[in-house]
Order: C-alpha cells, then structure tokens, then sequence
C-alpha cells in the first residue's frame, strides 16, 4: 500500500509505492530495451492491463482489439483509489494512506507509433480522452489535483516505448503546483491581472522568444528557461482550469500540440522528453482563478546534477532566444505538422 510523506524540513510530499518495485524494469540501465518480449498496450494483448475506464475503438467488444485509444488503471499505481485522505502525526512528522488515482492512456494501436508522427485526430482523440478523465475523476471529492504528464523515452523515465500518457489524481496539491499559484497570487495582488496573460503580451511584442502562435495558443521558450529548449504552450484566452475551456480551446490544442512536438522532433531528432499539463486545482482556493492553464515541454539533452539538486538553480547552456529561433525555422510538411526531413 502507498503512502504519502510530508518532508518536516522542506514541507515537500514524497509518495512512497513501494508495490512499484515489483517491476521488473525497475533500476534497470537507461539504455535497456524496456520492451522486449510481448507488449502489453498492443492490440491483442488486452488482458494484460485492468478493465478499460475511457476507450475509442472503431469494432470489437470491450477490452479488446479495434480500439482506437484506450485509458486503464496503473497495472502498478503509485497512488491507490481506496479509503480516504486522513492526515495523521507521529511526532514531527506527517503521513497519509496514499489515497489518489494512476491511468494510462495508450495514445494509439501501433507500438512504434511516436505521437510527434501521429495525424491530427489523433491529438484529439488524446485531448478528449484526457478531458473526459478529468470530469469523472473530478466529481471524486477525495481528489484536489490531476497531473497529466507523458514521459518518452528511457532518459524521460518511460518504461515501455509503446506511446502513453499517464495521468495522475491526488488528494494534495503539490508544491510544484502550489509555488506556481503563488506566483500567480503575488502578481495578481500587484496588478489586478494574470501574470501569464501578462507574459504573453509582452513577448507577442517583443517577439524574440515567440515559436508560433494559432489561433488559440502560443509556443514560447520561458525567459528563464531551466532546460535547453524548454517550452510553453499557452492559451491566448485566460482559463484557470484545462477541464472548464470551451471546445474552441481544447480542440484548438490539438493542431497546436502536433505543431509543437513536430518541431521539436525534426530539430532534435527525437529527443527523450517530459510533457507535464499545470492546471488548477479540482476544489478549494480564493486565488485559484487568476491561474493560467498551460502545457509545459521539457526536452531531457542535459542531466540534472549536484549543483542542481543541491541548490535549485539550473545551469541552462543554450539561451532560450537561440531555442526559439532554431524551432521557428523548422520546416514541417504541408497540412500534416509532421516533421519533413526533406
């Protein structure tokens, strides 16, 4: 059984699922093949993961082939969706059950399938099926947060190469998400304003570390940009919560994803990344509303070493005027978004 853990020092939650060590691919080399032998997202391989809880398919019965995307339980969840959220004390320290929910949505039938390489609607396909998560697991009262994050690749922590998203429901908010709020909160005292709306507008003027804009999002590299190209992807109109946009914004996501991930692809080559969606909390919180949802892309060409994790500081070797620049002048084929390599 999983448990959550508040650090006494740092005030940070850990999650401890120790289950997860079960996996046969834990500790194992990065450079493994972590997907030798049968896979268990593939079509035909059905039994190998729980019941569906979202699914698309085209024929066939339920938990079987003919699916087009597919969302189930964690086979091996960090957080577990028994009993409630009850914060106990020994001591100096604080601890809970690790009450929450784990889902994979497996974003295509095709094993080397590489969501970078994906038509269209099948970045909509994804954006409903993350949508329609976030409604059921939001009427669950137990649960304040939902993270959605995708890693690709062994350098990003994937554990199978089959392409997924995973997504995450908790009974906290976590401090990543919290020093983000009050960021928010801190500006919006100062200025009556969004701080991202903000941000925006000051960078659609100066241009310098503008990707591309649609008609609904921007692509920029952050000011401050921790990672080498580092980016957010934003919607033009202010919206504290992913789950309550309208459908002109959510669907508007999709050409803009598949834009920004083809880019990155054809630049790179590929790279490992982490894909990570912030948005505000399900409940709870006067200052929630002057949050911004936004979509961060993180791609992993550097480590993070001692100097990092001992300090909080990153050292970031290419300026994020040069990653723009680089992902502007990326050619993609016509009316596909996908990378040319022409």
């Amino acid at each position: 059984m999983s448990e959550l853990r508040r650090d006494p020092i740092s005030g940070r939650w850990v999650i401890l699922a120790t289950e997860r060590s079960g996996r046969p691919t834990d500790f194992v080399s990065a450079q493994a093949d972590l997907t030798s032998g049968a896979c268990p997202f593939c079509p035909g391989e059905e039994a190998e993961t729980p019941p569906e809880v979202y699914v698309e398919r085209e024929s066939g019965p339920a938990n079987g082939p003919g699916w087009t995307i597919r969302v189930v339980s964690n086979k091996f969840p960090a957080l577990g969706d028994d009993g409630e959220f009850e914060l106990r004390t020994e001591g100096l320290f604080e601890f809970s059950h690790g009450v929450g929910a784990h889902e994979v949505i497996i974003e295509s039938p095709g094993h080397e399938d590489r969501l970078s390489d994906l038509p269209l609607e099948s970045y909509a396909t994804l954006i409903r099926a993350i949508r329609a998560r976030f409604l059921d697991l939001g009427r669950d009262s137990r649960f304040r947060t939902i993270q959605v994050f995708k890693n690709s690749g062994a350098r990003a922590g994937a554990t199978l190469s089959h392409g997924h998203t995973q997504l995450m429901a908790t009974p906290i908010v976590p401090p990543h998400l919290e020093e983000k709020i009050a960021g928010f909160g801190r500006h919006f005292e100062k200025q009556q304003s969004c701080l991202l709306c903000d941000i925006l507008s000051e960078e659609r003027e100066r241009q310098a570390r503008i990707i591309f804009e649609t008609d609904e999002f921007v692509a920029l590299a952050p000011f401050a940009s921790r990672l080498p190209y580092e980016t957010l992807l934003v919607p033009k109109r202010h919206q504290a919560r992913f789950e309550e946009a309208d459908d002109a914004q959510v669907y508007g996501l999709a050409p803009a994803l598949q834009e920004l991930l083809a880019r990155m692809a054809n630049r790179l080559e590929y790279p490992p990344y982490n894909l990570c969606l912030h948005t505000a909390p399900l409940r709870g919180g006067k200052s929630f509303p002057c949050f911004h949802w936004h979509w961060e892309l993180l791609p992993r060409l550097s480590k993070v070493a001692g100097f990092e994790w001992g300090t909080g500081i990153y050292i970031n070797s290419t300026s994020p005027e040069v990653a723009a620049a680089d992902l502007r002048r990326v050619r993609l084929k016509a009316g596909t978004g996908g990378p040319d390599k022409g």
